[in-house]
């Protein structure tokens, strides 16, 4: 049995992420999941790391809590999901800590590397799509929503993680995807489509 593809969505908040996970893992019938929160332990960490209350989160402990959900969420979820021939769809990857805890909080990006590569057991996804929309668009979309603690940042933040995406996509253009988020859900997701197809065979 062949196993099955490990693809991982990125982008800020509000850049669509969620929708295409949903309809790429309708298309390819995969298994959808998401980080933080894939699995029961997942989210109990999940609701830590999204509380806005939870103002004296220190940078490494929140690194270390996101390594702890990716953990568990390869041992039990993706990994058996994989080895059954399944694809796994996932809204936010190991990538995610690179970008937000590593550019956005300006922690040690070799470190962290080596924290989340032993995490994950060398499982990195096969395919990274990031969904790029401009800053002044997102801050529009997260109007309209309650905002948990991650979107609350500021600007600085956000162009730190919006930096360090593009650096990771253009030192491995492979494994990386830039897709331009601004076209409408439904010709957005046969261009997403195509692109997989293209790049897996899927």
């Amino acid at each position: 049995m062949s196993l099955g593809k490990y693809i991982a969505f990125e982008g800020l908040e509000g850049c669509g992420k969620s929708t295409h996970v949903k309809r790429l893992a309708t298309r390819l019938n995969a298994v959808m999941t998401r980080e933080p929160g894939g699995t029961v332990v997942g989210s109990m960490l999940r609701n830590i790391l999204i509380d806005p209350a939870n103002t004296n989160l220190s940078p490494r402990a929140e690194a270390l809590l996101m390594a702890s959900d990716r953990a568990q969420h390869i041992a039990e979820l993706i990994s058996p999901a994989l080895s059954s021939g399944q694809h796994v769809v996932t809204d936010r990857s190991v990538y995610s800590s690179l970008a937000y805890q590593g550019y956005g909080r300006e922690q040690d990006l070799t470190e962290l590397k080596r924290i989340n590569d032993w995490a994950i057991g060398g499982l990195w996804p096969e395919l990274v799509i990031y969904i790029e929309v401009p800053t002044a668009i997102l801050i529009e979309r997260l109007k309209k929503r309650e905002l948990d603690r991650f979107e609350r940042e500021d600007a600085d933040f956000f162009k730190r993680v919006a930096d360090g995406f593009l650096q990771m996509a253009a030192a491995d253009p492979k494994r990386w995807l830039i897709i331009d988020g601004t076209p409408d859900k439904d010709d957005l997701e046969k261009i997403i489509s195509a692109r997989v197809q293209e790049r897996l065979g899927i």
